[in-house]
């Protein structure tokens, strides 16, 4: 297990031999680009490799003319410390999860830690805890955006402001703590809002202990940034309250793995027939009940591909593009400026498409053959996926 520290320089990579570029954006979901350059893990350069300097890099790669795709953002996860979790006791989980070609986690909440604090002290000093140590520390090379403490009775504005300024971004789902009536948490959300903090509900029945039914008159009057897992995780509100959320809300309609996957599939066509579909993003919620799963986030784009009946390469940027413009993340399209993250991708060997974009809408996992992260080499061929017909090759230094 490759465990790195925050930071590190790549030098000059060249990425070249891409055979298909997607870009994490909605409005161009693929380039009419063979070649990227990055320098010091920002990309530099997109386009034709003889309009691009290609000269003299620290790292050749060659794509092998498979696909490069931004790294997958799992929206919804809850770590605890370290590459471990204790709700399935297993070590690993977030550099395994990197396999499966995601190069950033968001977390919803550290909530499975043994004796998690409900205190108030308690939770803030969790929340800024959890985010310097994974500030500094990314398992697999993985960059995990922790420290969300869940709301209990009593917070006041000032703990907001504080949680603020000592570097939390972010508040565990809504509903996980005492605070589950629609006014309380609406005020709350408003507090965290007005001093930069993001804030995702909880929706639909419990999932652990003390958590209770959040149904959508509480999404609603809550209007937190995100709803979380619309799609319940484990329980869905019935199909039709989750599009009337769709509809009713401008808020982010998140569509988790470890959810109901018919209602994964209702909400994201109540977003493309809405015309809404940058609203979507993708996560997991694990580790769960279910387990961990290290291709989850392949699986949803799978899913709602081949059963929602959406082009493979919109869904794509569900899972990438989508979530980094909502939640102001630098990474997740492939334009000058961003974070070098990529995935390879190569349709699975034996798959009957006969190109990633169709083995995927015909519901395949799609083959990982590399991962980067900030221009560097992270992992070649995936422990987890099955095998690529093509794997891109590491050709100079």
């Amino acid at each position: 297990m490759a465990d790195v520290a925050a930071g590190g320089k790549s030098g000059k990579v060249v990425i070249r031999n891409i055979g298909l570029l997607l870009s994490g954006d909605l409005e161009r979901p693929i380039l009419d680009a063979d070649t990227i350059v990055v320098v010091d893990g920002i990309i530099t350069q997109v386009g034709r490799e003889k309009d691009c300097d290609t000269a003299l890099p620290t790292t050749l790669i060659d794509a092998r003319g498979t696909c490069v795709a931004p790294g997958l953002i799992d929206s919804h996860v809850h770590p605890v410390f370290g590459d471990w979790t204790p709700r399935q006791n297993q070590i690993g989980w977030i550099d395994s999860t990197m396999h499966g070609g995601v190069t950033t986690m968001i977390s919803a909440g550290e909530v499975h830690l043994p004796g998690r604090p409900k205190d108030i002290v308690g939770l803030k000093a969790l929340a800024i805890t959890a985010q310097r140590a994974f500030d500094n520390f990314r398992p697999g090379g993985v960059k995990v955006l922790a420290g969300a403490p869940v709301i209990e009775k009593g917070m006041v504005e000032g703990d907001f402001a504080e949680l603020a300024a000592a570097g939390v971004k972010l508040l565990g789902e809504v509903g996980l703590g005492s605070v589950k009536a629609g006014y309380e948490a609406k005020e709350m959300v408003a507090w965290a809002r007005k001093h930069g903090i993001q804030s995702t509900i909880h929706t639909g029945g419990p999932s652990i202990p003390g958590s209770g039914l959040i149904d959508k008159d509480v999404v609603l009057e809550a209007d937190a940034d995100v709803i979380g897992h619309i799609n319940g995780g484990h329980t869905s509100l019935p199909e039709r309250d989750v599009c009337d959320l769709c509809e009713k809300s401008p808020r982010a309609i998140e569509i988790v793995h470890n959810g109901n996957e018919k209602v994964a599939i209702a909400a994201a066509q109540a977003a493309m027939q809405l015309k809404c579909p940058h609203r979507v993003i993708l996560g997991t919620d694990g580790p769960a009940g279910s387990g961990v799963q290290p291709l989850g986030m392949l699986r949803m784009i799978a899913l709602l591909s081949s059963l929602g009946n959406i082009p493979a390469e919109l869904v794509f940027c569900f899972a990438t593009g989508n979530t980094a413009r909502l939640r102001s993340l630098n990474c997740g399209l492939i334009e000058p400026g961003r974070d070098a993250d990529f995935v390879f991708l190569d349709r699975a060997q034996h798959t009957a498409g006969r190109t990633l974009l169709e083995s995927v809408q015909l519901g395949d996992i799609p083959g990982v053959g590399m991962v980067v992260i900030d221009g560097i080499v992270r992992c070649g061929r995936s422990r987890n996926t099955p095998p690529a017909a093509e794997v891109p090759v590491v050709v100079g230094h």
